[in-house]
């Protein structure tokens, strides 16, 4: 496919064959950042899992410590006072049986959707329209739930699911370029322990194959997935740390 003016330019400032410390691939992604609106970062993680496998499939979820940066659209189906529960959290649309009509006839401008356990069979049939974007509500991660207003309150504030494609491959926003770049690197790292600790037990061989990241209409990035860890992210804090714990 071929790329506009702009999308070269950027490319160029990024060396191929180059696997970057996440601190410098941080910064390299805020000067490739150059469209004409607050482009969404995201980092995308290979992992050596067979997928095929239940049990190595990942799912979870995550609250990012300085939040995506935008208005995070929430629908809940409840009914009574859950409904009136997801309401007052902050829920921007709240329904039953109606909502699953709208969202059968084609809406569809929510990013995350919550539901009670009782109205799962109502939810169950959208399955094909919620399932391949990811939107499914599963009590798993939390989004099947009597606590609604907890759930919601989450949701808003930078709670992020997380799953393994087909490929093996954790595909994740992390928040916008116009971060500042310890914002963006703090939300990476979260991102990296989660997935750090989500390995499962089965897995045998490399588990972090590779990382990437990039923005919405940038080059992507490769970042080293051998500094996965916090102290190996952010090693001058480990420095200090250590530092003083040396006596004088």
């Amino acid at each position: 496919m071929a790329h506009g003016k702009r999308f070269r330019q950027q490319f160029q400032k990024v060396q191929r064959d180059h696997v970057y410390p996440p601190s410098e691939a941080i910064n390299l992604i805020k000067e490739t950042a150059s469209a004409n609106f607050d482009e969404t970062v995201e980092v995308h993680v290979r992992l050596g899992v067979n997928v095929r496998h239940a049990e190595e499939q990942l799912r979870g979820t995550l609250a990012l410590p300085n939040g995506l940066g935008k208005d995070v659209r929430v629908a809940v189906f409840a009914q009574g006072d859950k409904a009136r529960d997801a309401e007052a959290a902050g829920a921007d649309i709240v329904g039953a049986d109606d909502l699953a009509a709208k969202i059968e006839e084609g809406f569809d401008e929510f990013d995350v959707v919550i539901a009670t356990p009782d109205m799962m069979p109502t939810v169950g049939r959208l399955g094909r329209v919620l399932g391949p974007s990811g939107k499914m509500p599963n009590p798993k991660v939390g989004t099947v739930t009597e606590d609604v207003e907890k759930a919601v309150g989450e949701s808003k504030a930078g709670k992020v699911e997380y799953r393994t494609d087909r490929q093996a491959i954790v595909h994740l926003a992390i928040g916008k370029a116009s971060f500042d770049a310890d914002k963006l690197l703090e939300n990476y790292a979260a991102v990296m322990d989660e997935i750090s600790k989500a390995k499962p037990a089965s897995t045998k061989g490399r588990y972090i194959l590779s990382i990437s990241i990039s923005t919405t209409m940038g080059p992507g990035i490769s970042v080293d997935p051998t500094k996965a860890t916090e102290q190996d992210i952010f090693p001058e804090s480990g420095s200090a740390e250590e530092a003083e714990a040396v006596p004088a």
